[in-house]
């Protein structure tokens, strides 16, 4: 199992780029994102380090709140065992 402060798998690093670029377009900080998003502004942090296995609702929230489709944050990114 990974440790808190590492990645959990290099899928999570991909989703987390594809976070944090969305979100830099926009402009908005961390904080905003984890406000539109109803989510903490330090899962956000987690999420775009790679440090979090999202659930199907987290990823729903990010997708709305950054006005994109949850495709743009999951398509092509494949699936590996946990490092």
């Amino acid at each position: 199992m990974p440790s808190p402060t590492q990645p959990v798998s290099d899928a999570a690093i991909e989703f987390g780029r594809r976070v944090r670029a969305h979100r830099n377009e926009k402009g908005w900080s961390q904080e905003r994102l984890a406000e539109a998003a109803g989510l903490h502004w330090t899962f956000v942090g987690q999420v775009e380090r790679g440090r979090r296995n999202l659930t199907l609702h987290n990823i729903l929230k990010l997708a709305e709140a950054l006005g994109v489709g949850p495709e743009d944050l999951v398509a092509g990114i494949k699936y590996e065992a946990s490092r």
